[in-house]
């Protein structure tokens, strides 16, 4: 595996700070993957970046739903769109294409936000980044992203 692209450790509290980082990405790669295990903050961390970029919908965990879509004004004026995508409860890949995962991910204009990417690695197009979170403590967490090509 390549060094990461940034490595850092962030308390809850400044998750604003961690959201601020990855930001800086987003608008080349468009597609995130968030890995973790269960309570890591990888909803939470995908909810302030949600924030920065001006998202006033509700941003909530899609593990029941699968994909939530969510809506924001680009800096530029236009109208974007985000899918936050749990791939958690997926059986397999053709799961994922059955509920228009796949088709999400091939909307150029769009980002996507995927939890869980393990179950489907395969279903992700090159280039993305990669946001591995890990619980140090109760309020701290370790961040590790890297770009996958």
């Amino acid at each position: 595996m390549q060094a990461p692209l940034l490595k850092t450790s962030f308390s809850l509290s400044d998750i604003k700070v961690a959201a601020s980082w990855i930001l800086k990405y987003i608008p080349e790669y468009r597609i995130a993957a968030f890995s973790g295990e269960m309570g890591s903050g990888k909803t939470t961390l995908i909810h302030e970046i949600c924030k920065q970029l001006g998202v006033k919908d509700s941003v909530n965990s899609p593990t029941f739903a699968l994909i939530n879509e969510y809506n924001f004004h680009h800096g530029t004026g236009e109208n974007k769109t985000i899918y936050h995508m749990d791939w958690y409860r997926l059986k397999n890949i053709e799961e994922a294409i059955n509920t228009g995962m796949e088709d999400c991910l091939q909307q150029k204009d769009a980002y996507c936000f995927v939890e869980w990417p393990e179950q489907a690695w395969d279903l992700l197009s090159f280039p993305y980044l990669l946001i591995d979170l890990h619980t140090i403590n109760a309020s701290v967490r370790e961040m590790k992203v890297f770009v996958r090509e």
